[in-house]
């Protein structure tokens, strides 16, 4: 069975310690600058919506890397061979969702991973927002029903 991270708005509280985890799981750094996800804050409502990559199945970011440097492995992920990677950021612009982002320290480009199947984000959650279960309860669809649920409150 594959697994995804699902993400559950309305229990994120803002602490970022999602990000925190996962600068120090891939980086050695607590720095949620190099976080492969981000909290996004919606100052004016007070609400936090944390987001990463989504493992497309059709993955534009893979489809259009020039030295096919993005892979699917066996848990589902699109990983990113750091060593094929030439830093050109097609796959950046590509992402609809934008969570493909270019790390300038290293000129290589950083997404999810799903920390090989631990994800690290998920540990350090206090609240249970996210959380990394079945595939088949992710995908467009929940995302899309859960922003109009988000729209209609």
């Amino acid at each position: 069975m594959q697994k995804a991270l699902v993400i559950d708005a309305g229990k994120c509280t803002g602490c970022e310690q999602c990000e925190v985890a996962c600068s120090m799981r891939h980086e050695g750094v607590s720095n949620p600058a190099h976080s492969r996800i981000r909290v996004f804050n919606f100052h004016d409502e007070g609400r936090f919506v944390p987001y990463t990559c989504t493992q497309c199945a059709e993955a534009w970011c893979q489809r259009v890397c020039p030295v096919e440097a993005i892979s699917t492995v066996a848990s589902g992920a699109k990983v990113v061979d750091a060593l094929r990677c030439v830093g050109c950021k097609v796959c950046t612009i590509a992402c609809p969702f934008g969570t493909v982002n270019y790390n300038p320290a290293t000129g290589k480009v950083i997404k999810c991973d799903l920390c090989g199947g631990d994800p690290a984000c998920v540990q350090a959650c206090p609240t249970g927002a996210i959380t990394f279960t079945d595939a088949s309860a992710t995908g467009y669809a929940k995302m899309e029903a859960a922003a109009r649920a988000v729209n209609a409150a």
